[in-house]
């Protein structure tokens, strides 16, 4: 096994930002309950209160309207529900779900079988905005919820956010956005999306896992039945005591990302160039999945064919390399992905699918290292394959 490690699978969790390991420390030295009115409750307090002016910022929302969560799980099923007051007081009565979303959109919303429509995307894996004016077409005014990805978690391909709110809020819906992969990596914020609400996670941005945060960037939506009921937390939104080392670290994190966004991006569009350019050279049969439409400057999902990702997992890791073959939440579940399913991807090419996400701790160096690990184990499996048919 390699003693060599090269992380590149950003997309399922980053490593901790600059400041975030500091920032949970002091937090885990407070004994305070934030909601303790004495000396060391109003200490945890402030804490959660300046984590959530930073978190609020990487949107451009006020901090009031900034809910904490476990996890952009927990996000969603909060805010996929009927029980959202729209700004002219309707409830929707039906969800309109891209078929890309992330599990948590699709199994975790709070609407009923019957009240779910899936709307489809194209073969570049952008929602077919067309088909989705003809799906809410069949909903009546006022009574619809869109939920959106800012940009799919496995091919890393940017959604049309902005076009789809337009056509949902002419028909008098709300947008919901998952911004999990995105709010680090583009502007995410209301002027930007144009959606009603976002949620994202910590561990994403290089916070640490359990918490995550809803954002009602509409000032006229409210949720009117949260998740968990109990001591009346996050404003009556989301019982149970903050997690606060994790809360603080959350900010810390947020912040890290909003000084340095920018740059970042255009490094790590380089880098993913770099490696798609080379792979493309070494591998002429291999398919960049969403390579003709906007794409995080951080994600490439590919395949060669008639290498299956699940040995290529084990082969890269015992090199050294760790990628993922989709979602971390679905790992380990043997499986094609429903994302290539709904860009039309045959189910042999689908089984063939890694996604390499890179991040701030990537290097040039790293990209090699991974190439070179790739023609290792592709080259062993073609060996294994021409002697198993002699």
């Amino acid at each position: 096994m390699a003693t060599q490690r090269t992380y590149l699978d950003y997309n399922a969790t980053a490593p901790l930002a600059p400041g975030v390991r500091e920032a949970v420390c002091a937090a885990m030295d407070l004994a305070g309950n934030p909601s303790s009115v004495h000396k060391e409750g109003r200490a945890a307090r402030a804490l959660v209160e300046a984590a959530r002016e930073k978190v609020a910022a990487l949107v451009g929302a006020p901090a009031r309207r900034v809910i904490f969560t476990s996890g952009a799980t927990e996000a969603a099923n909060l805010a996929l529900t009927s029980h959202v007051v729209s700004p002219a007081g309707n409830v929707a009565n039906t969800l309109i779900i891209a078929a890309g979303e992330h599990p948590c959109v699709i199994d975790g919303n709070r609407f009923a079988p019957e009240a779910l429509l899936i709307a489809p995307l194209t073969a570049e894996g952008m929602l077919d905005l067309a088909k989705l004016e003809r799906l809410l077409a069949q909903v009546p005014r006022r009574a619809c919820m869109l939920a959106l990805q800012v940009a799919n978690n496995e091919t890393g391909v940017i959604q049309p956010v902005k076009a789809a709110a337009a056509l949902v809020h002419a028909h008098g819906g709300i947008v919901v956005c998952d911004a999990v992969q995105g709010v680090h990596r583009m502007d995410c914020g209301a002027r930007a999306l144009d959606a009603d609400m976002v949620f994202f996670s910590s561990h994403k941005l290089g916070g640490p896992k359990g918490a995550g945060a809803l954002v009602l960037l509409n000032e006229s939506i409210e949720i009117a039945q949260p998740v968990l009921r109990g001591g009346g937390q996050e404003r009556g939104a989301r019982a149970g005591t903050e997690n606060v080392p994790a809360i603080a670290g959350f900010g810390a994190a947020s912040i890290a990302v909003v000084a340095n966004r920018d740059m970042e991006n255009t490094r790590l569009a380089g880098l993913r160039d770099q490696f798609e350019s080379a792979l493309q050279a070494r591998f002429p049969g291999v398919t960049i999945f969403g390579a003709n439409a906007p794409r995080l400057a951080n994600t490439s999902a590919f395949a060669m064919s008639g290498m299956p990702a699940e040995t290529m997992l084990i082969g890269l890791d015992l090199e050294g390399i760790a990628v993922s073959s989709g979602s971390a939440c679905s790992s380990g579940k043997v499986r094609t992905s429903h994302v290539l399913e709904a860009m039309g991807v045959a189910p042999d090419l689908s089984r063939c699918a890694l996604r390499v996400s890179v991040g701030t701790g990537t290097q040039t160096d790293d990209i090699e290292f991974a190439l070179a690990a790739l023609e290792k184990v592709a080259g062993r499996m073609t060996t294994r394959r021409v002697k198993s048919a002699a």
